[in-house]
């Protein structure tokens, strides 16, 4: 594009030198310049971009965009161009390069301090299910419709952003779902982003270290819908708020009608109202009502602040043009969220969940949703990152204590803080006694699994999908799912000790006179004490036994069999079989009988 052309996108911008060159790129990294990029001087907190300048034009940059007049002897072959915000200026002009690709496709983006990830993962599946191709951006991945990689910032810098958005368009996506994180809107990484739809889950305690307070952090949540009212081109776009949670109730009253507002929640004036929650272990179903139509939605999901979720997708896809019922109906093959209420393994009825919540509000709900789960004990792995928001630590301690049965307090990320210090502040918060400090996350989720009982559930938070963890300066390589998977594997499982076999005592069986033993002797009309006091002859003939004598007779006799009238030969003699097949013949010996007595059936 023609450096005159992205001029006109900054309409309070001076610029000088030759306007006529051509740009095919721009950045805000020095060193990714190359010949014919657009290098944008941005301040930030770390370093200053204006600093880099010099190595950005030995690079061979086209053109210098900065807050800062040229110095006197700069060479005129380059163009410099003064604006008074360059972060705004690298959305600009990456998207005028890129040729605007938010404005081709159906754009949702979805802030708020929790759910972000789990709605734009919904959002995406339902925009497949409907467009066939979406891309996603986000806390845990990029997908541009074709590929998938592994994110590195929830929501990137602009000229990376719009290059993401360029290339969607390539690969024949019609709609994109994209977390808005904070400091994305602060750092105006989406200044140049055309929404269809913004949509905000909820708003508690994070970032403070960032914000400063909690006043701040609203505003900067807020300046992004107050941004859709003055949104240039033809998209009307709409705002979908969390109309149960405080903060959303706010913002809709401050939006008033400067932007066209959607609500969900369970509250009786939402646009998107759900009722009749029911919850079982491996999903949940309720009722959603919308401008008169009742729609039963079914999720694998649990919990209830995944409802809301899920009421954010589907009002955040009615605002992208899809139908509430194709939602409904895409949602019920919904995939799992990586790191989101994931449950990864059940053993001796010890089942394992890992969670990504790492404020005090997102571990409250999912501790409360464990617990409507009825488990004998829930057993909760936690901890908080080093160089964040150091006043929520207590108040992480505080809930999980509250709501768990046992609570071992681990590293989460502890950066460049001693973990032993962080865990301290933790434990300031416990409100019970039932708490074990164990640093090495690794061995605290291991213990937890070996302490966990058939009934017991346990949860791993903090980290969620996470794959490394940050300590002293390094990334180190550490997945709570793996490594839960193995101490389910390694759990030690208490055998009972098996009682040795009664050893049997054939002493009394030895026909010889030991002791003060003395065989009974059947004569003399003697009673047999063996047998309950009987005489000899009346004990019971056993099979195959002839008795003679005249009491033999008189008890034996000349039985007959009363089912035949036959005399019955006791001793077995010549049998016939008479259960099955030719009654006339005898059975061989060899026959084999498929009754249990020979172990089939």
């Amino acid at each position: 594009m023609i450096l005159r052309q992205l001029l006109s996108h900054l309409p309070k911008a001076v610029a000088s030198g030759n306007l006529d060159h051509v740009a095919n790129g721009v950045t805000a990294d020095s060193r990714k310049v190359k010949p014919g990029t657009v290098f944008v001087a941005i301040r930030g907190e770390e370093s200053d971009g204006h600093k880099f300048i010099g190595s950005a034009l030995k690079k061979g940059a086209i053109a210098i965009v900065a807050e800062s007049a040229p110095d006197a002897d700069f060479d005129e072959k380059v163009v410099w161009i003064h604006s008074c915000d360059t972060r705004s200026a690298l959305g600009i002009i990456a998207s005028a390069i890129a040729d605007s690709p938010s404005a081709k496709l159906r754009t949702v983006g979805v802030t708020g301090t929790n759910g972000k990830t789990t709605t734009t993962f919904l959002l995406q599946h339902i925009m497949k299910q409907s467009w066939t191709r979406a891309g996603l951006l986000g806390t845990i991945t990029v997908d541009d419709g074709v590929e998938r990689s592994e994110a590195t910032h929830t929501t990137p810098s602009a000229d990376i952003l719009q290059g993401q958005l360029g290339a969607m368009v390539a690969n024949g996506c019609r709609g994109v779902a994209m977390e808005v994180s904070s400091h994305g809107i602060e750092q105006k990484r989406v200044a140049a982003v055309q929404f269809d739809a913004a949509v905000f889950t909820n708003f508690s305690q994070d970032h403070l270290d960032y914000h400063g307070s909690m006043a701040a952090y609203f505003d900067v949540k807020k300046a992004l819908f107050e941004g859709l009212a003055q949104q240039e081109g033809k998209k009307k776009p709409v705002a979908v708020i969390n109309s149960d949670d405080l903060y959303g109730e706010k913002l809709v009253k401050e939006l008033g009608d400067d932007v066209n507002v959607i609500t969900y929640g369970m509250g009786a004036h939402c646009d998107f109202k759900v009722t009749k929650i029911r919850q079982q272990v491996r999903g949940t179903e309720f009722q959603l009502d919308n401008r008169g139509k009742s729609y039963l939605v079914r999720t694998p999901f649990i919990g209830r602040f995944n409802v809301y979720n899920t009421l954010a997708a589907i009002a955040g896809a009615a605002a992208a043009g899809i139908k509430p019922r194709d939602a409904v109906k895409a949602l019920a093959e919904a995939p799992q969220v990586p790191g989101r209420m994931e449950l990864v393994g059940t053993r001796e009825g010890v089942t394992l969940f890992v969670d990504y919540a790492h404020t005090p509000d997102a571990l409250e709900n999912v501790c409360k949703t464990l617990k409507d789960l009825g488990p004998n004990k829930l057993i909760t792995v936690f901890g908080c990152g080093g160089d964040r928001d150091p006043i929520k630590r207590p108040l992480m301690g505080e809930v999980a204590s509250k709501l768990s049965d046992l609570c071992l307090i681990t590293s989460d990320n502890p950066r460049s803080e001693n973990p032993d210090a962080i865990i301290k502040e933790i434990e300031a918060g416990m409100k019970s006694k039932a708490y074990r400090p164990v640093p090495d996350r690794e061995e605290a989720i291991r213990t937890a699994v070996n302490v966990a009982a058939t009934g017991d559930i346990v949860l791993i938070a903090g980290k969620g999908h996470e794959t490394y963890q940050e300590v002293a300066g390094e990334k180190l390589l550490f997945d709570d799912r793996k490594i839960s998977r193995w101490a389910l594997k390694d759990k030690i499982v208490e055998v009972p000790e098996e009682k040795p076999e009664r050893e049997r005592s054939y002493d009394n069986f030895d026909r010889k006179d030991k002791g003060d033993f003395k065989r009974d002797k059947f004569s003399d009309g003697k009673r047999d004490r063996n047998d309950g006091g009987k005489p000899e002859y009346e004990r019971p003939a056993k099979y195959g036994e002839r008795r003679v004598g005249e009491q033999a007779d008189k008890r034996a006799g000349d039985r007959r069999d009363s089912r035949s009238g036959e005399r019955r030969d006791f001793r077995g003699g010549d049998r016939r079989d008479d259960r099955g097949g030719n009654h006339g013949e005898r059975r061989p010996f060899d026959d084999k009988r498929n009754d249990s007595n020979n172990g089939k059936r």
